[in-house]
């Protein structure tokens, strides 16, 4: 669920996974495995992504506040 969270608000904000890799410091492939939940996310992983992504961390634990998230992105957009 986490991951999933963290992947629809990076979509709608248009954020590449690249540059979510390179602020954590590791290979693109090594996020993508992230991503698909083959790898889990620690805390300290999460913070940096949930600050390249301007949120706080405790969203990508909720789904309706992520859906929230999206909302309010497409709105500005």
């Amino acid at each position: 669920m986490i991951h999933e969270n963290v992947e629809k608000i990076r979509v709608a904000k248009g954020i590449t996974k690249t540059h979510i890799a390179n602020k954590l410091n590791m290979s693109l492939q090594g996020y993508r495995h992230i991503t698909s939940g083959e790898v889990r996310l620690d805390v300290e992983r999460l913070k940096v992504i949930a600050g390249v992504l301007g949120v706080s961390p405790a969203i990508f634990f909720d789904n309706k506040l992520t859906e929230s998230v999206i909302k309010d992105i497409e709105k500005t957009a």
